[in-house]
């Protein structure tokens, strides 16, 4: 029989209770990050639908508005999120974001106009946002620290499997429903069915025990450890966890200066955001939110697009569980420039399709198998490396402000390439071949900025990798 690992080492078999629960707890949390991708995704089919004359009327620009508005909303969820669930707790955090997610979603659906879905997508951001925080905290204070990177990483896998079930679910509305102007209001409606998912697991679910030590409750701590944990290991697991906040309750909280006063320390912090802004730059979330609209202009009917954008979900689902395999094998470092020179030869073959290829159904399909293709090497490479840098390359005792920051910086490209790309596309803007040759040439400058000041990380503590800083040296 199959065995896994517990904090103390000793066996617990896959059929255990504890590991039933445990399995549990993971599958019902991640259902956030689920709605996450969800959330984002299904704007990718929706929006076509709501955009026409009798609908809600939206040009370049209020597309833009339209799908970026959830990520003004995500960016204020992700700073807020992390104070409330310190406060109340991880668990009620989940349950008040499942709330949010209903609400936000029915809201959409039944949006009368475009200032009531701006309004509707920025709370529904709120949701995202507060679970791109809340989710991996749960999942990492609750789950044993040997299972530990896999189980959150998971959380990242069921963001792209969201985004992915958004575009069979826009497909299949689509095909069914396409002739009623309104079928993106059913589009958007599904988002609810796991939300309401989300809300009736966590009822059931454990707090994280860790939450309830720093809270001073060890005994419920112990009870929830104990139903997680193999015999015999709660008690120790429990010790360690209060020695580790009554360390982090003695040392002095960090301030934004201390990002910046120490020239070392400002220098993690700008690789940091640098590794965060890159992420963006590829152009990932223009595929995956504008998917449909960029086969489309390519040269083949709505429906069809809509259907023919699955295969863009289905290898970021195949290509992210690449990408955490290989994080075993291949350096961070490595694994992002590989990843770039992929996205951005496929960028300029994009371009070249765009601008040389008369609008045709085999453009339109050159065009899919070539945001396939990029997707496979951001989704596999740049995708996951960039996530392990950043949660590796700043030192200890400002790594909780500085991920923020750099988070922040990342939402912020985010929102800006989402709401100009519409109008970048479009016959008013550049069009599309000029858009991914500008995608190129940002692909290229993320090469020569790596090349320069990327870090590798993969094989060294974090103890190592804050002395290398610490001594001018970056770490290869």
């Amino acid at each position: 029989m199959a065995v896994s690992l517990t904090t103390a080492g000793q066996p617990l078999k896959d059929g255990s209770k504890h590991q039933s629960v445990l399995r549990t707890a993971v599958l019902v949390s991640t259902f956030g990050g689920l709605l996450f991708g969800f959330d984002t995704g299904v704007i990718n089919g929706a929006l076509p639908f709501m955009a026409t004359p009798g609908q809600l009327d939206l040009g370049e620009l209020w597309q833009g508005v339209v799908a970026s508005s959830l990520i003004a909303g995500a960016a204020v969820g992700a700073l807020t999120a992390g104070r409330l669930a310190d406060r109340i707790g991880r668990r009620k955090t989940i349950l008040i974001l499942a709330v949010v997610f209903t609400v936000a979603a029915a809201g959409c659906a039944l949006a009368p106009d475009r200032y009531f879905m701006t309004v509707a997508r920025v709370a529904l951001g709120l949701g995202v946002g507060g679970a791109s925080v809340t989710v991996p905290v749960y999942l990492a204070e609750i789950s044993p620290a040997s299972r530990r990177g896999r189980l959150v990483t998971r959380n990242e896998l069921m963001i792209v499997t969201g985004q992915f079930l958004a575009f069979i679910s826009n497909a299949v509305l689509a095909q069914l429903l396409g002739g009623s102007g309104h079928v993106w209001r059913v589009m958007l409606a599904m988002a609810v069915i796991p939300a309401v998912a989300l809300w009736v697991g966590m009822k059931v679910m454990p707090e994280s025990p860790r939450w309830h030590a720093m809270k001073g409750r060890e005994d419920q701590a112990l009870r929830i450890l104990e139903s997680v944990r193999a015999p015999g290991t709660a008690r120790a697991e429990l010790d360690e966890i209060v020695e580790n906040v009554e360390r982090e309750a003695a040392r002095e909280k960090a301030t934004w200066r201390d990002l910046t006063a120490t020239p070392w320390i400002r220098r993690c912090l700008l690789i940091g955001i640098g590794v965060a802004v890159i992420n963006q730059v590829t152009g990932v979330n223009s595929v995956m939110y504008y998917g449909t609209q960029i086969i489309e202009r390519s040269g083949i009917e709505m429906n069809h697009a809509i259907v023919a954008n699955i295969a863009n979900g289905l290898i970021s689902v195949v290509a992210m569980l690449v990408g955490i395999w290989l994080l075993g094998f291949v350096g961070r470092r490595r694994l992002v420039l590989i990843g770039l020179a992929g996205t951005t030869c496929a960028h300029v073959a994009i371009g070249l399709v765009a601008s040389a290829v008369p609008n045709s159904p085999f453009k339109a399909f050159a065009v899919l198998g070539l945001t396939v293709t990029f997707l496979a090497f951001m989704q596999g490479a740049v995708g996951p490396a960039t996530w392990c840098l950043l949660a590796e390359v700043f030192p200890a005792r400002v790594r909780g402000l500085a991920m923020g920051g750099a988070v922040a910086c990342m939402w912020v490209t985010n929102f800006v390439i989402t709401l100009l790309f519409p109008w970048a596309v479009s016959p008013k803007g550049v069009g599309i071949a000029a858009t991914f040759f500008v995608f190129a040439g940002l692909g290229l400058a993320a090469i020569a900025w790596g090349l320069r000041f990327l870090p590798e990380t993969k094989g060294k503590s974090l103890e190592q990798i804050e002395w290398n800083f610490a001594s001018g040296r970056i770490p290869r």
